[in-house]
């Protein structure tokens, strides 16, 4: 159960406790994220939300590692991730870490499979192994058909479902998705939004997502309320418990 208050950390998977974020801007002091707790369990998807600038993305990026806490401890699967070297940061994002960003961030002379595979040249499986990985997360996006297509011939939704295939495909601890279907049309949105909703309910996937879409957002589990870095308040969404 998500948990905002610190306290039932027995079973959590992402760990948060007493998170600050700071930055320094010439004389001023910004304070981003202000003494933030949280418990999300194996399992859960849960949306952040809040106006622009309250610390959502910020989140997102010190739960990936890809920034690191003023102050306060992130705790996820077990591993400290706050007091790891930049080395072994680096190593922990790859095998734990599945991102999906708003603009797809795929590379344009590369294929769809080649776009997925990527993330599994950095492990030891043979070129057997990983074709079969890629072909399974391909499948799962429903773009088993379009695997030797450029991101030029796809369409917006299609490209964002092979970034969602390519933070799948290594079997990742949680996704983190920031503004998934921004950039997209209601109806490409939608059906991103059904992807990640099957993840979640099929395939026990753990799912933390910054959106500004309250339809998306509907979709989660939970909605958590950033108000400038502060955790307001959780509520079920889309009449789920």
């Amino acid at each position: 159960m998500v948990r905002i208050d610190g306290s039932g950390s027995d079973g959590c998977l992402v760990c948060v406790r007493d998170l600050d974020k700071k930055y320094v801007r010439g004389s001023e002091e910004i304070h981003v994220l202000q003494g933030l707790n949280l418990n999300v369990a194996k399992g859960e998807f849960v949306a952040f939300m809040g106006p622009s600038g309250s610390g959502k993305t910020t989140l997102l990026n010190l739960l990936g590692g890809l920034d690191l806490p003023t102050s306060g401890s992130i705790r996820v699967a077990g591993d400290e991730i706050t007091s790891m070297s930049a080395g072994k940061l680096t190593a922990w994002r790859a095998r734990h870490v599945g991102f999906v960003f708003q603009m797809y961030n795929l590379i344009p002379v590369l294929t769809a499979f080649q776009n997925v595979e990527l993330p599994l040249l950095l492990t030891r499986l043979s070129k057997a192994e990983r074709r079969k990985h890629v072909e399974i997360a391909l499948e799962v996006v429903g773009l088993a058909d379009r695997m030797s297509h450029y991101p030029r011939q796809l369409s917006g939704g299609q490209e964002q479902r092979v970034a969602i295939a390519r933070a799948i495909v290594a079997d990742a601890t949680f996704l983190l998705c920031d503004e998934p279907t921004g950039d997209l049309d209601r109806r490409s949105a939608d059906e991103i939004m059904d992807i990640i909703e099957r993840l979640v309910t099929e395939h026990g996937k753990t799912v933390l997502m910054v959106s500004h879409d309250p339809r998306a957002a509907e979709r989660a589990q939970v909605v958590l309320h950033l108000d400038k870095g502060v955790l307001m308040e959780a509520s079920a969404a889309g009449g789920k418990t």
